[in-house]
């Protein structure tokens, strides 16, 4: 029972890293068809960027069936990536973005930190030159703000942003690309 928990916490770190790397490199890369609509104004209830969720949910889901057929500990590792979608759900869609009646802001300590990061991830406009890739890890907010200003060197232009229809703070830098 004890190694089962450890499955699934460890999954939920590894998704993490798993997530990093392919929030920068897939995508704010070959994959920037689908996650464009995360960083543009949304239209609807749903964004094409939801698709990466149903993705996940598929091999979560993959995972948890073959593990109760006997694959054993396949579905503690689907377990574990179940939970860090529904911790992806309330920090990223909740917190972050109010995609959902969720309307506390934090004003200090790690949920602080991790909407700030953020909100500075969607500081730039474009996929290029984006900072802060995790979505349960934040860097340091000063650490952030030093990458943003070497990647952008250009003056800052205020607009609103993209993902939650609200004044960009800190102001935008926009994409040259």
């Amino acid at each position: 029972m004890l190694s089962n928990a450890l499955i699934v916490v460890a999954t939920i770190v590894l998704m993490e890293v798993f997530s990093i790397v392919a929030h920068k490199y897939v995508m704010h890369g070959f994959g920037w068809g689908w996650h464009r609509s995360h960083h543009e104004p949304r239209t609807g209830w749903f964004e094409k960027n939801d698709l990466y969720a149903v993705v996940f949910a598929g091999v979560a889901i993959a995972l948890i069936y073959a593990g109760t057929r006997g694959h054993h500990p396949l579905e503690w590792i689907g377990a574990g990536m179940t939970a860090y979608g529904f911790l992806y759900f309330v920090a990223h869609d909740g917190l972050v973005h109010r995609r959902w009646p969720f309307t506390y802001t934090p004003r200090r300590g790690y949920l602080k930190r991790l909407y700030q990061a953020h909100r500075l991830h969607h500081a730039v406009a474009g996929k290029d030159g984006a900072v802060s890739f995790g979505f349960l890890y934040a860097p340091p907010v000063t650490a952030l703000k030093r990458q943003l200003r070497e990647r952008h060197p250009a003056p800052l232009k205020p607009r609103r942003d993209a993902a939650t229809d609200r004044p960009a703070v800190p102001p935008v830098v926009e994409d040259a690309r």
